[in-house]
């Protein structure tokens, strides 16, 4: 399982460059080492804990794993355990990919992973599309991933359901549930909490556990 980590990060990390889109993995930049190295300490993590819930959203923002290398994740939870979770802080072994006065937050990051904690679900996190999209010259901004970016995705999303042996695998969005549907995986779909969606989002996830 390790050796097909390592092998799921470095095809990550060696996709050809897309335009107006940051590849957080790749060997562009030494700061890239970081987070690859994040997201193998993550995966090995979930490897042990062996979740059968993957939740899926759309694309990493450039608040969240855009810096840190781990989705669902901003600076300050990557280096901060959150109240009921074990999973990650520097004794874990995660590091910061730049060194800030200040760790960042990302408001959809902390939404989620506060409502996997309160309502107590063992989840793998993913994007339908791994990398960073952003609006054409503002590295600091986020857009949706376009077709032919999900369907880059697709590849990895397939590879790790099929390496965590995912029972369960939950669409955060329309453009997450779309990818699901063409790779023809059955999903429940939550709405995303971004833009005024949190109550819903944290209702849909209250009702998967319900049911699951």
């Amino acid at each position: 399982m390790k050796d097909k980590l390592y092998r799921f990060i470095e095809d990550l990390a060696t996709i050809e460059p897309l335009p107006n889109v940051h590849n957080q993995y790749d060997y562009s930049n030494e700061e890239n080492a970081i987070r690859r190295e994040n997201l193998l300490i993550y995966l090995k993590q979930m490897q042990n804990l062996r979740p059968r819930i993957m939740l899926v959203a759309e694309a990493p923002g450039y608040r969240g794993s855009r810096l840190t290398g781990v989705p669902f994740t901003s600076e300050h939870l990557l280096m901060n355990n959150m109240n009921g979770t074990h999973i990650f802080g520097k004794e874990a072994g995660y590091r910061l990919a730049t060194e800030n006065d200040k760790l960042l937050k990302e408001a959809t990051a902390t939404i989620i992973m506060e409502t996997l904690v309160n309502h107590n679900i063992l989840a793998l996190a993913w994007n339908a599309f791994p990398f960073h999209p952003h609006k054409p010259g503002i590295d600091n901004s986020n857009r949706a991933p376009l077709k032919n970016e999900l369907i880059i995705g697709e590849q990895f999303l397939l590879k790790l359901i099929n390496l965590f042996e995912i029972e369960q695998v939950v669409a955060i969005g329309r453009k997450a549930e779309q990818s699901l549907k063409k790779l023809n995986i059955p999903s429940h779909i939550v709405r995303h909490p971004a833009q005024g969606g949190k109550n819903e989002f944290v209702q849909g996830i209250i009702k998967l556990k319900e049911t699951y």
